[in-house]
């Protein structure tokens, strides 16, 4: 009884804060005060994203629980694309750019922005945000999960790869193929979705039963609502003021794009990652794995059945961005073979790897 009394008072913690910041942000939003507001905002703007996405994730455990749905299939899923739309949100703005434009050119071209975030992303979210979440938290691997998503992962970021090595673009054929393997393995999951509780049921040693007693529906629903709206908008602000702020500071939109903009979008996961991490390792290894299913099928998908893809300037792109996207994404496959556990010291290695990444970024673009 006195837990439930504990976790109402820190879900109602949660919400005050979420509910907050929230009134703090929107009038800063309103004004243009140089770089101390940018940085306030950045702050801020944190600190929301990470009180909305505890709301949210604990929302969404307990309807798992409440109907017997595997919280894996929920993190590969609901969650999963609830952390993405940023990105397809992104890809869809920028698509609707070039189609305004009448086409992309090399000097101009918004879609290269999209398909660059897009890489960025999975590879932030497969190398910083997995390696930040097993270094305060290590994590363990079900078998039976890396064959099935593990590797659609790394074949879904292949595939977008191969297509886009043709003809330097992706049309929309190309899209619909995308989108449609992206809900064929999301009807397959829920067609698995039992006998993928009973694996999860084996790894946690049990989930604890939310009887319909102590569940209030309304709450619940407005958790999910709540929670994930303010974080797509947090993470949204976030993004605006950090790349407002490297513009004022002249940082190239090449690095603002696969740094900046990869990261914004992506802390949406991050945050969640860290909070279902020491609740429930289903929806943290699930958000992870399902965000970076989702960005090279549905997000980028959905961008080019809108308008089609195209690369404009492809030289830091294809020798830099794709190679380490590749190259990480097979490396943390690895570590998950290797013992079906990730340690602290390999999430080690993803951080360096990405740091690595962004030195080698930072000087392609004469940064440095």
């Amino acid at each position: 009884m006195e837990e439930i009394v504990v976790e109402g008072k820190r879900e109602l913690f949660s919400i005050q804060s979420c509910i907050a910041l929230t009134v703090a942000i929107i009038p800063l939003t309103l004004f243009s005060g140089g770089n101390f507001v940018t940085v306030i905002l950045l702050i801020l703007s944190t600190g929301l994203l990470i009180s909305s996405a505890d709301t949210f994730v604990e929302s969404v455990k307990k309807s798992a629980r409440r109907y017997g749905i595997s919280e894996l299939v929920i993190g590969l899923t609901i969650v999963s694309i609830g952390t993405s739309l940023p990105e397809i949100l992104v890809g869809i703005s920028s698509s609707m750019e070039v189609a305004a434009m009448g086409g992309c050119n090399s000097e101009i071209c918004p879609s290269d922005f999209a398909l660059g975030n897009i890489y960025g992303s999975v590879l932030v979210q497969i190398s910083l945000v997995l390696g930040i979440v097993v270094l305060i938290h290590p994590l363990e691997v079900r078998p039976d999960w890396l064959a099935r998503d593990g590797l659609l992962m790394f074949l879904a970021v292949i595939l977008l790869t191969a297509l886009i090595l043709i003809d330097a673009r992706l049309d929309r054929l190309e899209g619909a193929i995308l989108c449609l393997i992206y809900l064929f393995y999301l009807f397959n999951l829920l067609h698995q979705s039992d006998r993928i509780r009973e694996d999860e049921l084996l790894l946690s040693g049990g989930i604890e039963k939310i009887t319909p007693a102590n569940v209030n529906n309304k709450k619940i629903f407005l958790g999910i609502i709540l929670g994930l709206s303010l974080a797509i908008w947090s993470a949204n602000v976030l993004v605006s003021s950090a790349t407002e702020l490297a513009e004022n500071l002249s940082i190239p939109s090449a690095f603002i794009g696969a740094t900046i903009t990869a990261i914004g979008t992506s802390l949406p996961e991050l945050a969640v990652a860290l909070t279902a991490a020491r609740r429930s390792k289903g929806v943290a290894i699930g958000t992870l794995i399902g965000s970076n299913i989702t960005d090279p099928l549905l997000s980028i998908g959905l961008t080019a059945l809108v308008y089609p893809v195209t690369v404009g300037s492809s030289a830091i792109f294809f020798t830099l961005i794709i190679p380490a996207t590749v190259l990480t994404t097979g490396l943390s496959l690895l570590f998950m073979y290797t013992d079906f556990e990730f340690q602290r010291w390999e999430g080690g290695v993803l951080i360096f790897c990405y740091a690595i990444f962004v030195s080698l970024l930072v000087a392609a673009t004469g940064l440095i």
